[in-house]
């Protein structure tokens, strides 16, 4: 695959979308989807500035982010990866780190299919069995299928960013979800080192 073109994943009909962690086998798919969206989600002024990311920088993206806890996974459906999901420390200062902000990218032909809807609820439950705490999102405030796709799954507003991000010619706004992972902030933690 050249990484400039995406290759269409038709859904076979009745097919399942399986969740599952990625694997080193996904990292082609995953990188076509990235591209995808960083590509069609700005101006083609600012793609052509923006770090040019390759299948080894991903491959060793998951590889430190797996053997650090941090989720990485995929839905993938007739064998083939159409979206993925991770997270990231929140910040780097060890008090933070119980606390995590995730991202999902969905192949262009399965958006609005169900599969970020399939895909948040696994990152949620393995980023509560790996004991973070916290879980922040931020989300494009016009993204309104988004934002109702982090309430159904227990987000809630708890901050607006405005004119934080520039694309197709005018300043965006950035909203901030939260929610608690398992008991939240209603215990304290177990004992992580820190660093």
């Amino acid at each position: 695959m050249s990484g400039e073109a995406i290759n269409p994943v038709a859904p076979a009909r009745g097919a399942l979308i399986t969740v599952r962690p990625s694997r080193d086998d996904d990292v082609e798919a995953m990188l076509a989807i990235y591209r995808h969206h960083i590509r069609y989600g700005v101006e083609p002024s600012a793609v052509a500035a923006a770090d040019p990311f390759d299948i080894e920088d991903l491959k060793r993206q998951r590889k430190n982010m797996r053997s650090n806890r941090f989720p990485h996974i995929v839905a993938e459906l007739g064998g083939v990866a159409i979206g993925y999901a991770y997270v990231v420390p929140f910040r780097k200062r060890p008090a933070y780190r119980y606390t995590v902000k995730h991202s999902i990218y969905v192949h262009p032909d399965h958006l609005r299919a169900g599969v970020g809807s399939r895909l948040l609820p696994s990152l949620i439950d393995s980023c509560a069995a790996a004991g973070f705490r916290q879980m922040i999102g931020y989300i494009d405030a016009e993204n309104l299928a988004s934002i109702r796709l982090h309430e159904n799954c227990g987000f809630r507003q708890v901050g607006l960013l405005p004119a934080v991000g520039y694309k197709f010619g005018r300043w965006t706004d950035s909203m901030m979800m939260q929610r608690s992972l398992g008991p939240g902030s209603t215990t304290p933690p177990a004992q992580w080192p820190a660093g």
